[in-house]
């Protein structure tokens, strides 16, 4: 494609795996365009790649409905401000990355104006409120599906979309070595560890951590040789975690470690977790986990009566079938998730390590190169 102007992507991304998947795609796209520019919202990763952020990231870093409502005057401000921005700078495409909520409003704003513009990741329309999808095709000009299953969706509405595969599939080894990962974390190399992950957000960590903990004391009284680690995403996180465990269980010893999320699956025997991607990230490490996720009340209850899914832990919906304990609002209790994952630190796995194996395969696609390519047809179409 021959322009004298450096193309310019405007990218917009509310949180890390939005920023992890952005930073992968401006890796790729700079390949093809070395002169681009790249402006936005971006999160580290991208930022240290040059991105122009014109908000922090942690602006868009909201979940739950009731949440959201606290926030509405701000995020209203920030999407009506970039708007403006892209009617008077229009970049050569728009590419929302995640963050429907936010992002479909915006993309839909830029493409009455003219801008081509792209969803990367799409929204869980298979799941609920099915009829986005129109507002979706309204909304984009392609989206860009990490699941297989989202594709088939899809095409079924005749809505263009590309199934790009996994970044995470392409960046993770087949076989996650356990005792490489505990000498780099100055981990015991005999012992068995259970991972603590109750989520990267503040709201998750207040919800889940007292539960988690409580399931820690639980399981140390019966097996006294089994060993904690936590992996927090932030120093913010950190310090968080460690107020909430003052409060709950002064007295258990949990090594903490700071934005090694991957290196602590990888040496721990078994994850106890808050939903998300880091659920898809456990299966592809091949770890056995159990999942778990409060609401705040009213989310849960409204979300109760629009969600039809039989799970919702992301492996197993890619399996269809039920892979992990998942536990959800009134389940989550320490002593239903001690009960849960006793049997997955001391029982063989072979048979779920194989289901996770396929998982691999299939979502390990070089997503941000194929990404990549799909933004490049965008832009090249008349």
């Amino acid at each position: 494609m021959t322009n004298s102007n450096p193309i310019t992507f405007a990218i917009v991304v509310g949180e890390h795996s939005g920023d992890t998947l952005g930073a992968g795609l401006m890796a790729a796209l700079k390949q093809r365009y070395p002169d681009a520019n790249f402006v936005g919202i971006g999160g580290p990763k991208m930022l240290k790649q040059g991105f122009d952020s014109l908000f922090a990231m942690e602006e868009l870093a909201v979940m739950g409905i009731v949440e959201v409502l606290g926030r509405l005057k701000r995020l209203l401000h920030v999407r009506k401000t970039l708007v403006q921005h892209f009617t008077n700078n229009p970049p050569d495409v728009f590419i929302g990355i995640d963050a429907p909520d936010f992002n479909l409003g915006l993309e839909q704003r830029l493409k009455d104006k003219g801008i081509k513009t792209i969803h990367y990741v799409s929204p869980s329309v298979w799941a609920w409120r099915e009829k986005r999808i129109f507002k979706i095709d309204k909304a984009t000009d392609m989206v860009l599906a990490l699941l297989p299953f989202e594709k088939q969706f899809y095409d079924k509405h005749q809505v263009a979309c590309t199934f790009v595969g996994h970044p995470l599939a392409d960046d993770i080894p087949m076989h996650s070595d356990k005792s490489a990962a505990r000498q780099e974390l100055g981990l015991d190399r005999e012992a068995k560890y259970l991972a603590i992950m109750p989520g990267s957000r503040g709201s998750e960590l207040q919800r889940l951590l007292p539960d988690f903990l409580a399931t820690a004391k639980l399981l140390q009284e019966k097996h006294p040789q089994l060993k904690f680690v936590a992996p927090l995403i932030n120093d913010l996180r950190l310090a968080q975690f460690e107020q909430i465990k003052a409060e709950c269980a002064p007295q258990l010893p949990v090594t903490a470690i700071v934005n090694q999320t991957q290196q602590v699956m990888t040496a721990s025997d078994c994850l106890l977790t808050a939903s998300g991607t880091v659920t898809l990230e456990g299966a592809l490490v091949k770890r056995p986990m159990v999942v778990a996720y409060k609401f705040q009340q009213l989310t849960f209850w409204l979300g109760r009566r629009l969600v039809k899914l039989k799970w919702f832990s992301l492996p197993n919906l890619l399996a269809n079938k039920p892979l992990l304990p998942e536990l959800l609002q009134s389940d989550v209790t320490p002593e239903n998730l001690a009960n849960e994952v006793e049997p997955l630190l001391y029982a063989d796995q072979k048979m779920l390590i194989d289901e996770f194996t396929k998982i691999h395969q299939t979502l390990k696609q070089d997503a941000s190169a194929r990404a990549a390519d799909a933004v490049e047809l965008v832009l090249n179409q008349q």
